[in-house]
């Protein structure tokens, strides 16, 4: 790797845990290798993600930034645009509006706007989302509930749980 894009890589996680108004972590489990890697953001406020920490599975292409983050959701999450099986993540600028001015704090930040803001004409799960388009509050309330029971575990405590340190 050109010790520029690993520069670039690294001054992208240093960007993403210093926002700290994002809630936004990156942590590299597998030392030497900063191409997989862990992130963390907080349940936007006001939504029925409100107090839940979600975890996501990041991995960059050989040629990062040229080429958008496989990232998906490790915790279950009740979204039309979040696979309830796979946590594979239905969002435009991790794929074909990618842009290789994007850095993984805007990817942390624009997953975050998309709890914020489900686009049901978009779907990763057609189950969902046909919850959240014929009975609203039923989505709520599932989404609360998914939170509440999902969305619990620290990036510290699984990381501890899943890693050898």
């Amino acid at each position: 790797m050109p010790p520029n894009m690993h520069k670039r890589i690294l001054n992208e996680i240093a960007e993403a845990n210093n926002d700290k108004s994002a809630e936004t972590v990156v942590y590299v489990p597998h030392e030497g290798d900063i191409y997989k890697m862990l992130g963390s953001i907080q349940g936007p406020r006001e939504t029925p993600y409100e107090g839940g920490t979600f975890l996501l599975d990041i991995k960059l292409h050989d040629n990062h930034p040229f080429a958008p983050p496989e990232i998906k959701f490790i915790t279950k999450v009740y979204h039309p645009n979040v696979s309830s099986q796979t946590g594979a993540i239905c969002l435009d600028v991790l794929k074909s509006n990618w842009s290789p001015a994007m850095t993984l704090r805007l990817c942390l930040i624009s997953i975050q706007s998309l709890l914020d803001a489900p686009d049901a004409s978009s779907p990763q799960d057609f189950q969902v989302a046909k919850v959240y388009t014929s009975n609203k509050q039923q989505f709520i309330r599932e989404a609360k509930t998914w939170t509440r029971v999902h969305a619990n575990v620290s990036l510290d405590a699984y990381i501890s749980s899943h890693y050898e340190l």
